[in-house]
């Protein structure tokens, strides 16, 4: 199923004119505070009323301002998560998973309830009240009770901005599974390049009101023409496999297309698929194969594209197939020669790793 959205509206001074159609997964909207992401959501649940437009969700329409038609929120099958969980502090949490149901008028499910609570984890937390949970479990049960109202099309406002960061890795392993097992799609907010590159299938980059691009996550992410606009790393993502963990020096061994990787910190089990984000700052570029260098990873491929990125050049570098980016002086393209087609080596630290911005794919199955 996917969503078609082209609309206009304009509020005080801010004007918003986006264009965007998404599929299955994880879309995100990405941009710095002001772009108007968190007004693109309240056009797509139905909490603010666009000026002009069209929005289809699996075909069906739910605004189309030519015809007079404009759907209530509660007629759109959305869920909607936000920020803060706002569950009702004097119930239990499974009364607050119930809530979803009752608003969506469905009958209990106790398969799909199950499903749901297994899914997010928070089984074992159902007699508690809000009070004693973590803002972490809070979001888990906000997501849960978005859930189970069965909804077509799950909205998600920057569900983590107001979590520390240890909360924030808490949740995330969660979101992922969400992305790939509950079989709807997820427009997800976020300013956070590190979440995008994570939790992202597609990805639309919004500013000043006017969408700047969109495509695949690991497309876009690594487009240095990008940095400027929202004072973010561009970075390579690549899909790898977890081979084999060396317990003596705590380095995971990653293989994928672009060869052979070596991570710390990992604990996951041989043929675990990873999404690894290798930032352009962390990789360095070799005119030659070089040798007695500390760094452990140099991997091999062709330069297939030059940008410039501010003062400095953006190499992206093919390596069989999977695409590397490295941020790299003007002297030094110059007094290298890098040039589309030159054979080079990409080199990466270990260390330079963060495991923030490893993330585990699953195949997409559906609860």
């Amino acid at each position: 199923m996917s969503i078609q959205v082209d609309v206009q509206i304009r509020r005080g001074a801010f004007a918003l004119e986006a264009a965007f159609e998404a599929g299955p997964g994880l879309t995100a909207l990405f941009g710095r505070s002001g772009s108007g992401k968190t007004t693109l959501i309240d056009l797509i649940a139905g909490l603010a009323r666009p000026d002009r437009g069209r929005i289809t969700v699996g075909g069906a329409p739910w605004v189309d301002t030519a015809a007079g038609l404009i759907l209530p929120p509660h007629r759109r099958q959305v869920g909607v998560v936000f920020q803060d969980a706002r569950l009702f502090p004097h119930l239990s949490v499974r009364t607050n998973l119930g809530y979803g149901r009752i608003f969506a008028r469905h009958r209990a499910d106790p398969v799909a309830f199950a499903a749901v609570t297994g899914m997010l984890g928070i089984d074992h937390l159902l007699d508690r009240r809000p009070a004693g949970l973590s803002g972490g479990e809070r979001q888990r049960v906000a997501i849960g009770r978005a859930l189970l109202a069965r909804p077509r099309l799950l909205l998600m406002d920057e569900p983590l901005a107001a979590l520390d960061e240890a909360r924030k890795a808490e949740i995330l392993p969660y979101i992922e599974r969400l992305r790939d097992e509950a079989g709807i799609p997820i427009i997800y907010v976020s300013h956070a390049v590190s979440e995008v590159a994570r939790l992202a299938t597609t990805v639309i980059v919004l500013e000043s009101g006017r969408v700047a691009a969109a495509g695949p996550a690991e497309t876009i992410l690594r487009r240095a023409d990008l940095v400027p606009i929202h004072e973010a790393e561009a970075g390579a993502l690549l899909d790898m496999v977890v081979e084999a963990v060396d317990d003596a020096t705590g380095l995971t061994r990653l293989t994928g297309a672009a060869g052979r990787l070596l991570v710390p910190g990992l604990s996951r089990p041989p043929g675990t698929r990873l999404r690894v984000r290798i930032p352009a700052r962390d990789v360095l570029v070799a005119t030659e194969r070089p040798r007695g260098l500390s760094a452990r990873n140099v991997l091999a491929g062709q330069i297939c594209g030059l940008a410039p990125a501010g003062a400095e050049t953006a190499v992206e570098i093919d390596c069989n197939g999977a695409r590397l980016v490295a941020r790299v002086t003007a002297a030094a393209v110059r007094e290298l020669g890098l040039v589309p087609g030159r054979d080079v080596h990409a080199i990466i630290k270990s260390a330079a790793f963060d495991p923030a911005g490893i993330g585990l794919l699953r195949p997409p199955t559906a609860i």
